[in-house]
């Protein structure tokens, strides 16, 4: 079950039979005080999303060429297609995360077996990992644009999203 940070909290004060401490409760305080930026920041990413990730893939492929040659693992539109479906796939519950200020549900819905997978099938994950460090640097310097965007430090919530991509690329390298 994919629990949000409030109802994990809430969750693991019951399980030990305990009110919630008053570190628990300003943590979740500085989360709602933050849900404007995180709501910001997931409208950035969403609405930039194919942007992102042809991006993410075009440039894995002007570093990395031999992806995209004969025998590589991009090479052909189908196998080109369904690796930016899944960076596209990983970048979507890379949101979920941010949203919910929580990386359960891209741990257990995207990331879990991911690399067993991606080893069965014979696809490089250190090249998908690069191509996630590709998005993460792409997502955050829209993230990080102060145009339009609720004002405020976004520091910690930056180094937080940035945290879901790194755990993200660690998970399939």
């Amino acid at each position: 079950m994919v629990l949000d940070a409030f109802a994990k909290v809430v969750s693991q004060a019951d399980t030990r039979g305990e009110y919630l401490s008053d570190a628990q409760l300003d943590a979740l305080s500085e989360l709602v005080k933050d849900g404007n930026k995180r709501a910001d920041a997931v409208n950035r990413i969403t609405s930039n999303a194919s942007a992102l990730v042809a991006a993410a893939a075009r440039d894995l492929w002007a570093e990395q060429p031999q992806l995209i040659t004969p025998g590589g693992n991009a090479y052909t539109s189908r196998r080109a297609a369904a690796c930016i479906r899944d960076l596209d796939i990983i970048l979507r519950y890379i949101t979920y995360a941010i949203f919910a200020g929580d990386s359960s549900v891209l741990d257990d819905r995207a990331l879990n077996g991911l690399r067993e997978t991606y080893l069965a099938l014979g696809t490089p994950g250190a090249s998908v990992a690069v191509g996630i460090q590709k998005l993460k640097a792409a997502s955050l310097a829209i993230v990080n644009d102060t145009n339009n965007i609720t004002r405020g430090d976004c520091s910690a919530l930056s180094a937080e999203i940035a945290s879901y991509f790194d755990r993200a690329a660690s998970a399939v390298a």
